[in-house]
């Protein structure tokens, strides 16, 4: 059976699990990743909002959180 039709098997649940997962592998080797440089000037805008207002967004887990429980 292909990997694909194995994800196919999987619940909504454990499809974001996986999702999720693959995400958390990708980050711990984040230099191999390429990146456009459009995503690098959102990124700067993003940090600069941040900057002049740490509390307006939500942190990661609290993202996550949410988002496994609306399935």
């Amino acid at each position: 059976m292909s990997v694909m039709a194995q994800i196919k098997e999987l619940s909504p649940t454990e499809k974001l699990q996986l999702v999720f997962d693959i995400w958390d592998d990708l980050t711990q080797n984040n230099e191999s990743i390429p990146m456009p440089d459009w995503h690098r000037d959102e990124l700067d805008a993003l940090k600069k909002r941040y900057a002049h207002e740490p509390q307006a967004g939500d942190s990661w887990q609290e993202v996550r959180k949410r988002a496994l429980a609306a399935l």
